[in-house]
């Protein structure tokens, strides 16, 4: 008979398993797109290489800003107080981690070691995960709602063709199986535990500000790389345009399990810059830039400092 650990053992590898075929699958097609519109990547390339170097180094110092306002936001989410230096170099190995594995299984693996390695309780660990997680896409939400009505017609909600109805119905009826099955009475108790986490940080005026500042912090610094790339490239777009943009891009691209949102935020990112207008080269040359600052440049010193961490058991 299977004990209830190996059952959660292999539903975990199941679920790692699908997420990784998804991402490759993503990787693929853009492997494809990519091959397809070569020329238009060498452009944008060339164009970033003749880039104003100021504003580089404004998305670069923004780049780096993120791992603070990400190290706040963890802070925000556990009672605990956390060393700051230890926690600010776990962002930074988690920011790697999290663009060599799928839909952020680095970044939270990384991050879930880091807590049990302060202490904190397997369960509660996790829960902090899911609270910085929750306060993040509401963060998200929020500001996309505020941004929308300051740039009308901006986010336009794509008319369904009639093919698309089969497979609105299936998600309809996914759904609605999920409520009827008993993995919901599980998800409600796991979200009910959240909240109780939330309103936990709340009755601590200085955890909520670090969380939610934290959270805003993340979400306007990752905005800003854009923007600066932008400028550096000549790109004529408003800052409250391409913030929304990316604010819509990412999460749309959040959605596809892929490492760090390669492949999926990218194209998420130039079809949103294309679409508001923008030349396809120099779109091309924004979201290269954008991806340099954020991921190429961090990776392998972030992963140096997840291997450092790793070997004096801070991880």
């Amino acid at each position: 008979m299977t004990s209830a650990p190996d059952l959660v053992a292999g539903t975990g590898r199941r679920r790692v398993y699908g997420q990784t075929a998804v991402g490759l699958a993503v990787l693929t097609c853009a492997t494809y797109l990519a091959r397809r519109n070569w020329t238009l990547l060498e452009t944008g390339a060339l164009r970033l290489a003749v880039a104003d170097q100021g504003w580089l180094l404004v998305g670069a110092t923004a780049a780096a800003g993120t791992w603070a306002a990400s190290a706040f936001a963890q802070q925000g989410a556990v009672a605990r107080r956390l060393p700051g230096r230890r926690l600010l170099a776990a962002q930074f190995a988690a920011c790697a981690a999290n663009h060599v594995l799928p839909a952020g299984l680095g970044a939270g693996a990384v991050n879930l070691r880091f807590l049990i390695r302060c202490g904190l309780p397997a369960g509660r660990s996790a829960s902090a995960l899911a609270v910085k997680a929750t306060a993040s896409v509401l963060v998200r939400g929020a500001l996309i709602a505020a941004l929308a009505p300051a740039c009308p017609g901006l986010l336009r909600i794509p008319r369904l063709p009639p093919a698309a109805l089969p497979v609105v119905l299936a998600v309809a009826l996914l759904v609605a199986g999920l409520l009827a099955s008993p993995l919901w009475s599980r998800c409600r108790a796991a979200l009910a535990t959240v909240l109780a986490d939330i309103r936990a940080v709340h009755a601590h005026p200085a955890r909520a500000a670090a969380l939610w500042g934290g959270s805003v912090g993340f979400a306007a610094l990752h905005s800003l790389v854009l923007i600066a790339v932008t400028r550096a490239v000549g790109l004529p777009l408003a800052p409250a345009r391409v913030t929304l943009l990316y604010l819509a891009a990412s999460s749309a691209a959040a959605l596809l399990p892929t490492p760090g949102g390669l492949g999926s935020l990218d194209a998420a990112l130039g079809l949103a810059l294309t679409a508001s207008g923008a030349p396809a080269a120099l779109a091309a040359s924004a979201v290269l830039g954008y991806r340099l600052l954020t991921v190429w440049l961090p990776l392998m010193p972030g992963l140096l400092v997840l291997a450092v961490l790793v070997r004096r058991k801070a991880l």
